[in-house]
Parts: C-alpha cells; sequence; structure tokens
C-alpha cells in the first residue's frame, strides 16, 4: 500500500475535454431516428473504469464494503446494481472489469486499497484509455452478427453475460446488461473505427445515434 502512487486522473480545473467519438460523430455524422430505426447507438463516455486483479475472495470481501456489490459467481459473469450504474465484469480468471458513475473511481481505488491492505492485489485506472457504446433495439443482435466472432444468439448468449472477442480486426469487451441493450468496451484507439463500423453495419435498420 505504501508503495502505490495515486492520482487523481480526473482534477478539477478548466481544460474542456471532449469524448472519444466527439470527432468521429462530426466527421461521420450522427444519424436522427426514423420512423423504420430497429437500433439506437449512443456513447457513454467518461464512465470511471478499474481493472481489479488478485485473489476473488479478498476482491469480493472489499469490493462488497466499498462498492456493495460482489464479484460475479461464474466466470464471463457480469454483475450490477440496481440503478446499472456500477457494474462488475469477470474478464480472466484473476481480473475484473469494475465500472462506475464517472469521478468516482479515484475515491473507490483509494478505499478498495485501504480494504485490501496487505493483500496481494492489483488496481489499475484505465477508464482514459476506453469509452463504452450501447446498442440497443430489436435489431441490436443482428448489427453484432455482422461484427463479432462470438455467437450473440439469445440462448448462448444470455443476460448477465460478457466476453472479450474479436470485432471487425479489432478487440472489445462486449456485454449483455438487458434483453436488448448491449454494450461495447472499446479502446480509445479504436473508438472512431469501431462507430463508423456500427454505423455502416446499422444502415439496413436506420440505426440512430443519440449524443
Amino acid at each position: 500500500m505504501s508503495n502505490a502512487q495515486q492520482f487523481d486522473t480526473r482534477p478539477q480545473g478548466e481544460i474542456p475535454v471532449e469524448s472519444p467519438l466527439a470527432y468521429s460523430m462530426q466527421r461521420s455524422g450522427a444519424p436522427k431516428a426514423k420512423a423504420g430505426t430497429k437500433v439506437t447507438m449512443r456513447e457513454r463516455p467518461f464512465l470511471g473504469q478499474l481493472t481489479l486483479r488478485g485473489g476473488a475472495i479478498v476482491l469480493d470481501e472489499a469490493l462488497r464494503e466499498v462498492v456493495g456489490l460482489g464479484l460475479p459467481g461464474e466466470p464471463l459473469g457480469l454483475v450490477q446494481d440496481q440503478a446499472g450504474e456500477r457494474s462488475i465484469q469477470w474478464i480472466s480468471p484473476d481480473e475484473w472489469l469494475l465500472i462506475v458513475p464517472g469521478g468516482e473511481e479515484f475515491d473507490i481505488e483509494r478505499r478498495l486499497r485501504e480494504a485490501l491492505g496487505d493483500a496481494h492485489f492489483a488496481i489499475s485506472n484505465v477508464g482514459g484509455g476506453q469509452t463504452v457504446l450501447e446498442l440497443e433495439g430489436e435489431a441490436a443482435s443482428e448489427v453484432l452478427k455482422k461484427s463479432v466472432a462470438y455467437d450473440v444468439h439469445p440462448r448462448h448468449f444470455s443476460v448477465g453475460k460478457g466476453v472479450t472477442t474479436v470485432f471487425a480486426k479489432a478487440t472489445v469487451i462486449l456485454r449483455r446488461p438487458s434483453e436488448e441493450r448491449w454494450e461495447l468496451v472499446v479502446r480509445r484507439s479504436f473508438a472512431d473505427y469501431t462507430y463508423r463500423w456500427l454505423l455502416d453495419a446499422g444502415e439496413e435498420f436506420d440505426i440512430a445515434v443519440e449524443n
């Protein structure tokens, strides 16, 4: 704990910030909803994202104390609070992704480090390098079938599941928090590519973009 250097990645100041897709929406456009729109895309920028690594038992106890959520009970699991604002996703046998409202991550990291004490763990703030895209609507899964290598059929990809998979020629974390809503956690460097791909894949469904 004493050797960990912590700093707030969201300090207060006058420096303007833009989401990873701000330029993409200006350059490639953001189609409005039409009568035939069957899928809607929106960005959820500036969320707090922490990668957690360590033993499941100690991390679970610390998370329940600090965030009020425990680790998913099985591989590929995704748990979220009642409001859907905070979530924890299984990434690998000793790695999880915690997503919280923007601005909470620094305090949560500090409190987790205090709760974990001398346990063997690692916490990395990755929110500055990733953004979240949502796809919602009856054709959301059809757009994903064109885009990802993983089987997104409802019988195989149930609500409360999340995987790391290939998206076109990039990599995303794909999650399904509800029946008609999907989330893609995308690296900032692939955000424009992913956005333009989804616009093209969703064109036949009159895809709309909500700012």
